[in-house]
């Protein structure tokens, strides 16, 4: 039986192209942790991510979390939630692999905060 074509998941880390950009927009190719299911993903040809930074300002940004290990500093930067088309822009998977369960509640949580989607 052959291998399913790869999809992004939620909670995989991809690489994806944000460009085009305007103004504070992240921009170019960086890693995004992907919040919807591999279902709506394979359906719409689209993602919706929070995009993450190894910038080291981002330590004092409230809205970033730390995704940090010993070896990388890293942060998801919750108040830029962005719907892209994951094929189009030539997504693929980052060796990171998955955000951990705790970090990712940590975040939509985060995420949660600004848009109040939960109560």
């Amino acid at each position: 039986m052959p291998d399913k074509p790869w999809v992004p998941d939620r909670r995989d880390i991809i690489w994806i192209n944000f460009n085009p950009q305007v103004g504070q927009e992240m921009r170019d190719v960086h890693p995004m942790v992907v919040l919807t299911t591999r279902a709506y993903n394979e359906r719409t040809s689209l993602v919706i991510g929070l995009p993450m930074s190894t910038a080291a300002f981002n330590a004092s940004n409230p809205f970033a979390v730390d995704n940090s290990s010993k070896a990388e500093a890293s942060y998801i930067i919750c108040n830029q939630p962005k719907s892209m088309d994951w094929r189009l822009r030539g997504a693929r998977a980052h060796p990171w692999g998955k955000v951990r369960e705790g970090i990712f509640k940590q975040a939509c949580a985060e995420l949660n905060e600004l848009v109040h989607l939960l109560t």
